[in-house]
């Protein structure tokens, strides 16, 4: 096996992206990252790498276990890649979802004084 591998490669491979062709976009627009900078579809990665993907609303972080260019079912997958994600990042989904009630209706109008008054209220502003 390589002792290095493509990086758009290796997550096309191990099911992070439906296709090569996403993995490597998400490289160009800087949504892939190894060491707190952002890589380009042709970095070559090794075992044992932390590879940050950001994805809204979660940006999740995946350890490098071992390497392949060769895409796997996705039962194989977790011998390749352990998911080190911070359990608060995790919550994120979650917290948005309870703030969710906060929104208003499309279309319900402007807030009228008593409604803003309520808001004010409920966030001791």
């Amino acid at each position: 096996m390589a002792e290095s591998v493509r990086i758009d490669k290796w997550m096309w491979a191990v099911r992070l992206f439906k296709t090569r062709s996403q993995a490597t976009e998400a490289c160009r627009k800087g949504r892939v990252e190894i060491g707190n900078l952002p890589v380009k579809p042709s970095r070559e990665i090794r075992v044992g790498e932390i590879i940050k993907i950001r994805r809204q609303p979660i940006n999740r972080s995946y350890k490098v276990l071992a390497l392949s260019e060769k895409r796997m079912s996705a039962k194989l997958t977790e011998n390749f890649l352990e998911d080190v994600t911070p359990p608060e990042e995790l919550e994120i989904p979650e917290i948005q979802k309870q703030m969710n009630w906060i929104i208003r209706e499309r279309g319900s109008g402007r807030p009228t004084k008593r409604d803003r008054r309520k808001l004010d209220d409920f966030f001791d502003l």
